[in-house]
């Protein structure tokens, strides 16, 4: 497989950096890649998942969404929504460069935004999600529990990133549920039920609100972030498998 870096305006103006993961040969169709909150395009899950789709044929677009990895912007002004919207920008992007995206792929938060994001997009067949949460009241927790410092700094894994009130604010006022609903794709759900840090019952929630064709698949004993090298290619492998009932010519 190869690799080709581009860039492209989000929905703040800013400059979105990405990175094509091209097949062998034409692709057959192409997929977009959302990663999970403050993670960028680079975390081993969504080098690996690409892989996977590209292996079965299938360009993968991952970026970093505004003011994370090689984007430009700051990430203080972002929120669940502007995500939404980068992922919009990206979509567009893609279509603009003859590239129409057919699957929307997301990790943790970033499956959140893909399942918003594909209701809006009616070129996209299909959306896969890997251990998305139902209910994102759980990260404005983290946000203002233990993890938050001082002057709106908040300690995220190994990273400080600043926040304001406007990102709790926007996770609390979002409905997953009902962006399920209004998805009405086809709807891959992977989860660990040993995830620690969005338990699978989350996955039970956004199952029942989804619409036929829907699919729940166990990813053992994986964890949150895929850490481990044969977590992501599997999750790929699925995902491709999957998919390709519908990334086909219509």
């Amino acid at each position: 497989m190869r690799h080709h870096p581009v860039s492209f305006p989000g929905a703040s103006g800013a400059p979105l950096v990405g990175r094509l993961t091209l097949p062998e040969g034409e692709p057959l169709a192409w997929a977009l890649f959302a990663h999970c909150f403050t993670c960028t395009k680079d975390i081993r899950a969504a080098r690996q998942i690409a892989g996977a789709l590209a292996a079965e044929g299938v360009g993968v677009l991952r970026f970093d969404f505004t003011g994370l990895g090689e984007s430009g912007g700051a990430f203080s002004d972002t929120n669940f929504s502007s995500n939404v919207e980068d992922l919009v920008a990206a979509a567009r992007f893609m279509e603009g460069e003859g590239r129409p995206v057919r699957l929307l792929v997301g990790h943790s938060l970033g499956g959140a935004a893909s399942i918003a994001a594909g209701g809006r997009l009616p070129e996209v067949r299909a959306v896969a999600t890997v251990a998305a949460p139902a209910d994102l009241s759980h990260l404005s927790a983290k946000l203002i529990g233990p993890l938050r410092l001082a002057d709106g700094l908040v300690r995220i894994g190994p990273g400080v990133f600043r926040v304001r009130p406007q990102l709790l604010e926007d996770l609390a006022a979002q409905r997953m549920e009902a962006h399920v609903r209004a998805l009405r794709r086809p709807l891959l759900l992977l989860h660990a039920p040993s995830d620690d840090t969005v338990p699978v019952a989350h996955a039970g929630r956004l199952f029942a609100a989804a619409e036929h064709p829907r699919a729940f698949v166990s990813l053992d004993e994986a964890d949150h972030l895929l850490s481990r090298p044969e977590d992501g290619a599997w999750a790929g492998r699925l995902i491709a498998t999957w998919a390709s009932r519908y990334l086909g010519p219509r």
